[in-house]
């Protein structure tokens, strides 16, 4: 399959218009929405609370097997693809960025790390864990299906009850941030390096776009992410080049053009230095 036939979903795959939240059961998940079975991207946030299932989740070239008790996560922009079974106990938890932003002047799905891009994509959870998060839902879901003109609030306030504690599952010793001038800073930085790493590789080209020197932006990366600015960039590109190789049939020239390298050579020498691995060993063994 070519990356450019890979669909992207809005909330519309579920609500049938411009809604900014949505939860259901997982139960017939794949009969109600057959499209989700199949490689795809989403410009949405999506919680799956796995209580009894089986089956696979394919997130990018990781596999996560449901087999026990978990929350996960799955982010915008990663390719997609689950497979559930029909009966499967849960639920799943879908929304936007917006449904945050639009009440909140900075968005605070930043303060919580298993949001970032570069988290794991999953939390197991207790079996007392996994009690408190069926009550919550409950009464999540009871909200959410006596919709009213209140309820955005109320849901708005549940998810982050929800966010809260699985960031304290997800990192126990860890607190959730403030959202500092400097964690800003690098959240600009990343949405640059999204829209334009096939073109822009190196940090003083976006220590430009943001106003601040090569050096500054550097010291912030190292402070908040404990990564240099260049390691940032790098990370992005190899992300999108495993997504590129593992998805689709290109080349591994085709692939090197659509990242903005100069030529094959450099690009695999590029990879493996990233990952100690060929691109051609990556698709071995992310299709075994």
């Amino acid at each position: 399959m070519q990356i450019s036939e890979i669909p992207d979903h809005s909330l519309r795959l579920f609500t049938g218009d411009e809604s900014h939240f949505w939860m259901d059961d997982t139960a017939n998940l794949l009969q109600r929405f057959p499209l989700l079975e199949y490689p795809h991207r989403q410009d949405f946030f999506m919680l799956l609370f796995i209580d009894d299932a089986e089956g696979e989740i394919s997130i990018d070239s990781q596999k996560i097997r449901l087999d026990s008790a978990k929350v996960i996560f799955i982010k915008p922009r990663f390719i997609s693809s689950i497979n559930i079974n029909r009966k499967a106990v849960g639920k799943i938890i879908c929304f936007t960025e917006d449904f945050f932003s639009l009440r909140y002047n900075n968005n605070i799905l930043d303060q919580f790390s298993f949001l970032h891009d570069t988290s794991k994509l999953f939390v197991r959870l207790s079996e007392e864990e996994k009690n408190k998060w069926v009550y919550l839902l409950e009464i999540f879901y009871r909200e959410f299906s006596l919709y009213s003109s209140g309820s955005v609030k109320v849901l708005r306030s549940y998810l982050n009850i929800l966010l809260f504690d699985l960031q304290r599952l997800y990192d126990p010793l860890g607190l959730v941030v403030n959202n500092t001038p400097k964690q800003q800073k690098i959240k600009e930085f990343e949405k640059l390096i999204d829209k334009d790493f096939r073109l822009k590789k190196m940090p003083a080209a976006y220590a430009d776009l943001l106003n601040v020197t090569p050096n500054y932006l550097n010291k912030i990366c190292k402070e908040v992410t404990n990564y240099t600015a260049g390691d940032l960039i790098r990370k992005r590109i190899v992300i999108e080049a495993q997504r590129l190789i593992h998805f689709t049939n290109y080349s591994i020239n085709e692939i090197a053009d659509q990242l903005g390298f100069e030529n094959a050579s450099y690009f695999i020498t590029f990879f493996k230095r990233q990952t100690s691995k060929t691109p051609e060993q990556f698709r071995r063994l992310s299709n075994q």
